[in-house]
């Protein structure tokens, strides 16, 4: 008996995961550019359901649709998968460390902490992976230049960004402070409406 029910449990769990990672799949095709932030630098939805799959399900649901939605972006990939790799890993940071925190205070204000704590993680490794990974590569490998990219965040109305220092203060951890503020937003409006569901 308990067998059956741990193997029920499983595979409700496996059809929760893969429906919410299709969910995010389609969102993370479904990008939009942003007042003063440069155009390489899109907006996207696709933490909404990898955020409810880390509440509901545990942080491990969490990380796994950030995995399966950047294996699905693959195919489109502009980055040589680069930039799946540091999504997957900005992404796994946010949820897994919102989902961690929630799974053991689960309340009202444990979910404010999480997500603030998610958006922290977010926030602070966007900084770092930009700084020393992602900015290089796109110098070093796409062949683009220090004074391309400087140029183009004051076309989009920045200026306040000379150089890769300034980059990262002004236009990622900006970007990636809004992306966590609003992803939690929703979900704090959503997830007790789909509550039943996702728990069902």
């Amino acid at each position: 008996m308990n067998k059956t029910n741990g193997q029920s449990k499983r595979t409700m769990w496996m059809a929760k995961t893969g429906i919410l990672s299709a969910a995010a799949i389609a969102l993370m095709y479904l990008e939009i550019s942003l007042p003063l932030f440069p155009a390489f630098l899109k907006f996207d939805f696709s933490e909404i359901p990898a955020l409810l799959a880390a509440f509901a399900l545990g942080p491990l649901a969490g990380i796994t649709v950030e995995l399966i939605k950047n294996l699905a972006h693959l195919p489109a990939s502009h980055t040589l998968m680069v930039g799946e790799l540091a999504n997957f890993v900005m992404g796994s940071l946010f949820v897994g460390t919102a989902g961690l925190i929630y799974k053991f205070r689960k309340t009202r204000s444990g979910a404010a902490i999480s997500m603030a704590a998610g958006t922290f993680a977010l926030t602070l490794s966007g900084a770092l992976i930009n700084y020393f990974l992602m900015i290089p590569f796109y110098i070093t490998v796409m062949g683009l230049s220090m004074e391309g990219i400087v140029a183009a965040v004051h076309a989009a109305g920045n200026t306040m960004v000379n150089d890769l220092s300034s980059l990262i203060l002004w236009v990622f951890v900006p970007f990636n402070l809004f992306k966590g503020a609003v992803i939690s937003l929703i979900v704090g409006l959503i997830y007790k409406r789909l509550s039943p569901l996702l728990h069902r």
